[in-house]
């Protein structure tokens, strides 16, 4: 299923390239070259052993300067494509190399376009992964196929006649969303420069523009009623290292601005078959005697997870580009989770006397409370025309705090009050 959701949101680059203009705007065709050199840091954010990582990117894409569309207009010279990089990650006999795709987003900040921001999120193929006897150092990497992202700024230095030299850095991140362990994920962060060649010169300005407002975008957000069905997979640990589906539904309310940007609230339910197998099965902390043992009075409920959601979009059309950050009203379970993976590695089925546990810190109590999740929705209907009716199909990873918890897959339906 990890595979499935990579290449997924890979697939959602062709929309974002697809995305419809006006016939009498001239899109600039771009083709983005780009080179970088930078360090690694581990999933906890502790930075350590710095080795020099080396990444070569090619962007395809463009500029949409139409004024059809209520997102291009309320977004400064935005540019969409689909990206391609290679990642050396500086220790190749351990961690080796990352081949990525994914579809981007880039726009100016501040109204104008020498300073620009752009995220990425898609799939990687690494060359190396962990394996007991062969490669037992790589803790961040176990599967071949991953999920990428990446989040960069670049400022423009000077411009020729079609190419902008520009400087930039960012952070990127690899890991296969808690589907296998281990998985402590590859962080990185980059500086380095790339040239936006323009393959058809510019019918207007880009740089330091805003769209005029027509009369429809002067018209006041409309609300909507959005529920959403997933289906995730997760591990427990490396004990416990076979996939189990995780079942989400959610339901929120909110409001949509200028059929753009899309803020909402609303709750979630996440039923986790990893948690209630092991209570279910008597597993060793939720014996008689141990510290969990009533969970065995009701698996089912202590398996499960309340969540109050906060949620944010990207509305592109047929696409959106989303992020939630929550906050954990209900999820027992996840101290066994902490217990078992917050101490020592590899806790065993029988854990001994003297084994250090997961303990009760600062770390855990964040990641116990906040929830995250970042990815890519795909609208059957154009959001552009504001249907009453719509639904979407999704990839999404889903985080506890910055730490991966499950890769989804869901089906959606939203409904406008418009």
């Amino acid at each position: 299923m990890n595979l499935r959701l990579c290449i997924l949101s890979v697939l959602f680059s062709s929309s974002l390239l697809g995305q419809q203009i006006d016939r009498d705007s001239k899109p600039i065709q771009v083709v983005t070259p780009e080179i970088y050199a930078g360090v690694n840091s581990l999933s906890d954010g502790v930075l350590s052993r710095f080795h020099l990582q080396h990444q070569f990117g090619l962007a395809i894409g463009r500029y949409h300067t139409d004024e059809s569309a209520a997102w291009t207009r309320r977004i400064t010279a935005p540019k969409t494509g689909v990206a391609f990089y290679y990642t050396d990650f500086g220790v190749s006999h351990k961690l080796g190399a990352a081949i990525s795709a994914m579809p981007i987003l880039e726009f100016g900040l501040f109204n104008q376009n020498r300073l620009r921001m752009q995220a990425g999120l898609g799939a990687s193929f690494h060359t190396k992964k962990y394996d007991f006897k062969t490669n037992p150092d790589n803790h961040a990497i176990s599967t071949r196929i991953n999920w990428a992202f990446r989040w960069y700024v670049y400022y423009r230095i000077f411009s020729a006649k079609h190419i902008d030299w520009r400087i930039g850095g960012g952070y990127a991140h690899h890991s296969n969303g808690h589907t296998r362990l281990r998985n402590r994920g590859l962080n990185s962060f980059f500086l380095g420069i790339s040239a936006d060649i323009k393959t058809k010169k510019a019918n207007k300005k880009i740089s330091s523009y805003q769209k005029p407002l027509s009369e429809h975008d002067e018209t006041k957000a409309y609300a909507y009623l959005e529920s959403r069905l997933g289906l995730g997979q997760n591990v427990l640990s490396t004990t416990y290292n076979h996939r189990q589906p995780v079942y989400a539904f959610s339901a929120e309310y909110g409001k949509v601005y200028h059929n753009t940007f899309k803020v909402g609230i609303g709750l979630s339910y996440r039923f986790y078959k990893q948690y209630y197998e092991y209570i279910e099965t008597g597993q060793f902390l939720v014996r008689k005697g141990e510290e969990f043992s009533r969970f065995r009075d009701n698996p089912f409920v202590y398996a499960s997870n309340i969540t109050l959601i906060l949620h944010g979009e990207v509305l592109l059309n047929h696409v959106g580009i989303d992020a939630d950050i929550g906050y954990n009203l209900y999820k027992p379970a996840y101290k066994i989770d902490w217990r078992l993976n917050g101490g020592w590695e590899d806790t065993p089925k029988e854990i001994p006397e003297n084994w250090i546990l997961g303990e009760y810190n600062t770390i855990f109590k964040l990641k116990y409370r906040i929830a995250t999740r970042l990815g890519l929705k795909y609208y059957m209907l154009g959001t552009a025309k504001t249907p009453p009716h719509n639904f979407y199909v999704a990839a999404h990873i889903n985080a506890n705090l910055g730490q991966a918890d499950f890769s989804e897959l869901s089906l959606g339906y939203v409904y406008s009050f418009k």
